[in-house]
């Protein structure tokens, strides 16, 4: 589903140059949940970005579904992730004047479809949010945001889910309920690359990677 061929990610500033990340190469199979740990400055959240096509890498070559997603144009790829990936981060980025329902069906915006109020409720009761559908996200706890904002990620049931650090401003029964969630999508057949700090967040994955940028 996911291939990473020789990616790296170098920046350069005032003439200096360095280096996010360093070349790797990274598989990702249907069904499959890898956890992504390492150092901050191991280029983590940079790996998450380049997978995602989100950000250009120097280098090599990102597959899924066997598209190399940067020979797309900007519009392509825009459209490619849509269809393709689901993504969460730690922020939530969640629109404060939409009510909870609402920012789950944000992107329905782009891509209109007859069932996807009926996913989203189906979603927001597998969260446990159903009775905080019309409260507003000032309203919601840390571990309710990260909720709403995972249900957002699956509402067309994309077939890879990328998260990063999305446990990190959670208490333990908020991320046991993020992360079950994860892994009831990943049991369905997603494919999963998680970004985390968490210990207890990677456990139960099906592999750990290791990053160390050298």
């Amino acid at each position: 589903m996911l291939q990473l061929n020789d990616i790296c990610k170098t920046y350069r500033k005032d003439g200096v140059s360095i280096r996010a990340l360093a070349p790797i190469n990274l598989t990702l199979q249907p069904g499959e949940f890898v956890a992504v740990q390492g150092a901050s400055g191991s280029g983590k959240t940079t790996l998450l970005l380049i997978a995602g096509g989100l950000l250009h890498p120097d280098s090599g070559s990102v597959l899924i579904f066997g598209t190399d997603v940067y020979t797309l144009t900007s519009e392509q790829r825009s459209t490619f992730r849509s269809r393709n990936i689901g993504f969460v981060f730690q922020q939530y980025h969640l629109i404060p004047y939409l009510n909870v329902l609402e920012n789950v069906l944000a992107p329905a915006l782009a891509h209109p479809a007859a069932d996807t109020k009926a996913r989203a409720l189906q979603l927001l009761q597998q969260f446990g949010l159903e009775r905080r559908k019309n409260h507003a996200p000032a309203e919601l706890s840390a571990g309710e945001k990260q909720r709403v904002a995972l249900a957002r990620a699956l509402l067309f049931a994309p077939p890879l889910l990328l998260a990063d650090e999305i446990t990190g401003n959670l208490d333990a029964a908020n991320a046991e309920l993020v992360i079950d969630g994860i892994k009831k999508f990943a049991a369905d057949g997603g494919a999963v690359l998680l970004v985390t700090h968490d210990t207890e967040a990677a456990k139960g994955t099906d592999r750990l990677v290791i990053m160390n940028n050298e």
